[in-house]
């Protein structure tokens, strides 16, 4: 499989920036496997008991992995468990966006671990934005997801997946930045379909649900419906968009 990735990464990396030619594509995977587990947690209890996990092993050791994962899982925390409600995680945004960009300016910062940090910082300053309605600092994150997905969207799906997230639950007055959703997704399922080892079947669950909901119309309805039983086979657990994905088909089929 890792011969697979990397001959598939060459093919791609003819357009690929200076900055993605630059990185070790096997210590690439090697930090996001490092780090999945703490990425797009559905579960409120599972997600709670993972704070508690990360801050214990940031407290014991503070090194450069678990204090990208603390970052990632306040984000977590700011989407799942405080984002437009007032509770104790209220701020969580904010700490995350400064616990990485901190560390994304620190000496001898590993650059194979940029694709994570900046991709996170620019979701976690679009959650700040949300949270105290300046809408500059949007515009600052939908900047910083742009240069995310020019140096490293050939290699990492993180860069379209955060900005296509981030993009879709915008209000429909955003429509330029909205149109970065079917965009982004479409491109993460055309390189995996192409090389099956550059995403996880968990963010490709998630994925292929939030494709089909951008395909709605008369003219894509079977397509959608191929795409949200791609999202229900690749989460046999409903840790991903299964439950959402099931939810979508039975109402397109009822219509």
């Amino acid at each position: 499989m890792r011969h697979l990735f990397i001959i598939s990464m060459i093919l791609i990396m003819n357009s690929a920036s200076a900055q993605t030619l630059a990185l070790d594509l096997l210590e690439l995977k090697n930090y996001e496997h490092q780090l999945e587990d703490v990425m797009e947690l559905v579960d409120k209890t599972e997600l709670l008991a993972k704070i508690e996990e990360v801050e214990r092993d940031y407290e014991k050791n503070p090194n450069e992995i678990n204090t990208v994962r603390l970052g990632i899982i306040y984000h977590e925390t700011a989407l799942n468990l405080s984002f437009l409600s007032k509770t104790e995680f209220k701020g969580y945004a904010k700490k995350s966006y400064e616990i990485l960009t901190k560390l994304s300016v620190s000496p001898g910062f590993t650059k194979e671990l940029d694709p994570f940090v900046v991709s996170y910082s620019a979701s976690a300053l679009s959650l700040v934005a949300a949270e105290t309605n300046k809408l500059k600092l949007l515009g600052s994150a939908f900047a910083i997801f742009g240069k995310a997905v020019d140096d490293y969207a050939a290699v990492s799906y993180l860069p379209e997946f955060l900005r296509g997230s981030v993009a879709e639950n915008l209000p429909w007055f955003f429509f330029l930045k909205r149109k970065a959703a079917k965009h982004d997704f479409q491109s993460i399922v055309d390189k995996f379909e192409r090389n099956p080892d550059y995403a996880n079947s968990k963010v490709m669950s998630f994925t292929y649900w939030a494709l089909a909901k951008q395909k709605q119309s008369k003219t894509q309805r079977l397509q959608s419906l191929s795409y949200l039983d791609k999202a229900i086979a690749l989460d046999p657990d409903f840790k991903a968009g299964r439950a959402k994905a099931e939810e979508l088909k039975a109402t397109m089929i009822d219509r």
